[in-house]
């Protein structure tokens, strides 16, 4: 079977190395479940730009969703996590969540204990689900670029449409798509 993916390993990594270049050393992480595909090559890509960087990662700012089948259920995890985490008195700069609906329910735990975004924290999503813009703060986040996607997979189906009427044998087609940082206004430089 062919797909079409974003490269998970990649926008891990970059959502690290741009809090990373703002100056932020004290970062959160709110993991996605381990069940779900996305999450470990996300997690490696982080992992690998800390090594790049030289920066240690502390475990005890590292939380995982938990398990669930509802797209929904990630931004109330995300609001309960972040609120341990500010619970626990383990002071932190900045957060990287797994997506942008888990980042949404950071912001709003993040409010709730009286702590602003990004003036006192900043936070990164990944996704770039259409309400990143018009959130507020609007979200910094890893886009996956779904036209880019779309486009890809149309070619892919039309190929194997193409090659049966042709009575040629079709291979399944595998590709990584880069995905891109957009900046916004949910993340900033440490003064």
């Amino acid at each position: 079977m062919s797909s079409v993916i974003v490269d998970n390993e990649i926008g891990g990594y970059m959502a690290l190395e741009h809090l990373h270049s703002l100056g932020h050393r004290k970062i959160a992480f709110i993991r996605g479940p381990k069940a779900l595909v996305d999450s470990a090559p996300r997690w490696r890509g982080v992992r690998n730009c800390a090594k790049a960087c030289g920066l240690e990662l502390d475990s005890k700012l590292i939380v995982d969703l938990p398990e669930s089948r509802d797209p929904v259920s990630s931004f109330e995890a995300g609001y309960k996590l972040t609120e341990e985490l500010v619970k626990h008195k383990r002071p932190f700069t900045a957060l990287v969540a797994f997506d942008d609906m888990t980042a949404f329910g950071a912001i709003r735990a993040l409010a709730k204990a009286g702590l602003r975004v990004p003036e006192h924290c900043s936070v990164i999503g990944f996704d770039d689900v259409a309400a990143a813009t018009l959130y507020t703060p609007a979200l910094t986040t890893v886009r996956q670029p779904m036209e880019t996607m779309g486009a890809s997979a149309v070619g892919i189906v039309v190929d194997g449409i193409n090659g049966v009427l042709e009575k040629r044998d079709v291979a399944a087609t595998h590709r990584k798509v880069a995905p891109e940082l957009v900046v916004r206004e949910s993340t900033r430089s440490l003064l």
